[in-house]
C-alpha cells in the first residue's frame, strides 16, 4: 500500500518551525514523503543564516495530481512571501501569506492525496487576531466542523481541555454538560479507532477541590451529571480535584485526563513531558497535529531550539 504523504503548513514565517523542521528530518528516515507548503525565500534565507540544510525539490501548484513524491527530500509547493531577511518581527506582514498556505493545505486535503496534517505555529495576536481562540478553531470553522476537541498526546499519558484559549474569567460561563459529554466521547471513540483501546478517562473538577464557596457550584451541577451520564457508556471516573489527580501514583490509573480549562491540564502536563508531546485536534476531517509550542520569537535564528515536539508529530503520522 502506498505510503501517504505528510502535509505540512510552515505557519509564521518568522519563526524557529524550518529550523526544528530539518532537525527532525535529519534525526530519523521518514516513510511517508514529506509536502511542505512555504516560501522557498524564507526557507533558503533560513537554512542559509541556521547553516544547516535537507536535500529538496519544488513541486509546482498546477501539478498536484501528476507528480511523483521523494521521500528522501523535502518536496516543497513555494508561497511567495515578499523578505530580504531570514527573520523579521512577527507582526501582520505574513497574515495574508499564512492564509494562502492554510487555503492550499486544506484543497489538497480535499483531494484525498493524503490525511496527515502538520502545521507549524502562528501568532494568535496577529494571525488569529479577535476571532479565533486558536489554530484549533480556525481549522474547525474552515471545515465546518462543529464537535472537536484538543488533545496533548503522549504515548503514556494524555490531557485534554474541555475549554482550549479561553480567559479564565469566561471559563465557568463555557463549560456545559453537554459540551463535556460530547467532548470526552470524541476522544473515546479516537483512542478505539487510532488506537484500539478503550480509555481510562478522569475528568477534573471545575473548582479547588470540586468545592466552591458561591451557592452554585459547577462541579455539583454540571461536572458530576455529566460524568454519571457518561459513566454508563465509558470508563470514566470524576469530578477529581485537578491538584492531586496529577500526582504519580493517581494519573498511573487514567490514559487520559480531561480538564475543563486550557492551563489546568496543560501546565502539569508540560512540566511531566516538556517537549515529549504532541497537539491533535479530534474531530476534523483529517488528522491534524501541531507541535506543542508557539513562534518562539526569543529562539529565531540561533538554532537552539529542541525539534522533539514536532519530531513526535512527524513520527506519529509516519506510523500511520
Amino acid at each position: 500500500m502506498k505510503t501517504k504523504p505528510i502535509l505540512i503548513v510552515a505557519g509564521e514565517p518568522n519563526s524557529i518551525f524550518i529550523e526544528i523542521l530539518i532537525k527532525s528530518l535529519l534525526k530519523k528516515k521518514i516513510k511517508s514523503p514529506i509536502l511542505l507548503i512555504v516560501s522557498i525565500k524564507v526557507f533558503l534565507l533560513q537554512i542559509k543564516k541556521l547553516k544547516i540544510n535537507f536535500p529538496f525539490k519544488i513541486i509546482e501548484e498546477n501539478n498536484l495530481g501528476n507528480f511523483i513524491l521523494d521521500n528522501k527530500k523535502l518536496n516543497i509547493i513555494n508561497i511567495n512571501y515578499n523578505t530580504t531577511q531570514a527573520f523579521e518581527k512577527i507582526s501582520t506582514k505574513s497574515n495574508k501569506y499564512i492564509e494562502k498556505c492554510f487555503n492550499l493545505a486544506l484543497k489538497i486535503l480535499k483531494t484525498g492525496l493524503t490525511n496527515k496534517f502538520i502545521n507549524g505555529p502562528v501568532s494568535k495576536k496577529y494571525f488569529l487576531k479577535d476571532k479565533f481562540l486558536g489554530i484549533t478553531e480556525y481549522l474547525a470553522k474552515k471545515t465546518n466542523t462543529n464537535n472537536f476537541a484538543m488533545l496533548i498526546y503522549n504515548k503514556n499519558f494524555s490531557v485534554a481541555p474541555i475549554t482550549t484559549h479561553l480567559p479564565l474569567k469566561s471559563v465557568s460561563k463555557n463549560v456545559t454538560k453537554n459540551l463535556i459529554i460530547k467532548k470526552t466521547l470524541l476522544m473515546k471513540n479516537f483512542y478505539k479507532n487510532y488506537f484500539n483501546i478503550n480509555p481510562k478517562i478522569a475528568v477534573t473538577g471545575l473548582n479547588p477541590h470540586c468545592e466552591s464557596i458561591d451557592a452554585f457550584n459547577e462541579d455539583e451541577k454540571i461536572t458530576k451529571p455529566a460524568v454519571k451520564y457518561l459513566k454508563k457508556r465509558i470508563n470514566v471516573t470524576g469530578p477529581l480535584p485537578a491538584d492531586t489527580v496529577f500526582l504519580k501514583n493517581n494519573r498511573k490509573k487514567y490514559d487520559l485526563i480531561v480538564g475543563m480549562y486550557h492551563d489546568q491540564v496543560l501546565a502539569p502536563m508540560k512540566t511531566l513531558y516538556e517537549y515529549d508531546a504532541i497537539n491533535i485536534t479530534i474531530g476534523l476531517p483529517f488528522i491534524r497535529i501541531s507541535p506543542d509550542h508557539g513562534p518562539n520569537e526569543s529562539m529565531m535564528g540561533k538554532n537552539l531550539s529542541n525539534p522533539k515536539s514536532l519530531f513526535e508529530a512527524i513520527k506519529f503520522l509516519d506510523n500511520r
